[in-house]
């Protein structure tokens, strides 16, 4: 009973640590005030400032459209590639040998590269799990070879393939270490812009702006959660 009541505990403290933050965050973007200790009143103020901050939406169309195309094409690198080639890449070298400027194509580069492993790691266990002569037994039947791909493989490991393609894009989102050291001057993804703002203070927009993105990520796993599971009961009957 008493080690049950520590168990509980802890896991109690590990997701308060980790979730309180975030409550704290939203709480902040609906207070009237800038003080980060003072409660103002409630407030919708920093949505609409957020709607009219251009240096915001820049940065969050780069982030967005870096994460779209990277988890699509690391998915689909993932879906061919060896990952011990992929990880074995260096991407200083690359940039340097193909004398690739440091900006957008260089940070969506760099997140295609590491995001394909990670890709690659949440296909496996699907194509593990399949029967190894379901191509071969494709292809006697008369299936051309890019017929068997799309029509009995893809279609087998498609839970994995979009694991990989939703986590591929929560981690462009949250990235900044890579993105920071493969940018260039005028080009910045959240995770930079709000590092830059720590040296003059984070505006309430932010927190705002975090508060959407928040939901909207939890909303769009929720959902392919639910799908999920749906296809895997259907699986099951």
């Amino acid at each position: 009973m008493v080690k049950k009541l520590f168990k509980n505990a802890y896991a109690f403290l590990i997701y308060f640590f980790l979730y309180a933050p975030i409550a704290v965050m939203i709480v902040l973007s609906f207070n009237a005030s800038r003080s980060r200790t003072k409660w103002g009143g409630f407030t919708l103020d920093w949505y609409k400032a957020l709607v009219d901050d251009e240096a915001v939406f820049d940065a969050l169309s780069n982030t967005i459209w870096i994460a779209v195309f990277s988890a699509l094409i690391s998915t689909v690198i993932a879906i061919m590639a060896n990952p011990d080639i992929v990880t074995g890449v260096s991407l200083m070298i690359l940039f340097i040998f193909f004398g690739i400027s440091r900006g957008f194509v260089s940070m969506l580069l760099a997140h295609i590269t590491f995001n394909v492993p990670y890709v690659v790691m949440s296909i496996l266990p699907k194509l593990k799990q399949m029967d190894k002569n379901i191509y071969e037994a494709a292809l006697d039947l008369g299936a051309k070879p890019h017929e068997a791909f799309f029509k009995i493989i893809l279609p087998q490991i498609m839970p994995g393939v979009i694991t990989g393609m939703i986590l591929a894009f929560t981690l462009s989102i949250d990235d900044f270490i890579i993105s920071f050291f493969t940018t260039g001057a005028g080009v910045s993804n959240l995770s930079i812009y709000i590092y830059s703002m720590t040296k003059r203070g984070i505006s309430p927009e932010l927190y705002a702006l975090s508060t959407i993105m928040f939901f909207a990520v939890l909303t769009l796993l929720l959902v392919v959660n639910f799908r999920l599971s749906l296809v895997g009961k259907k699986e099951e009957k």
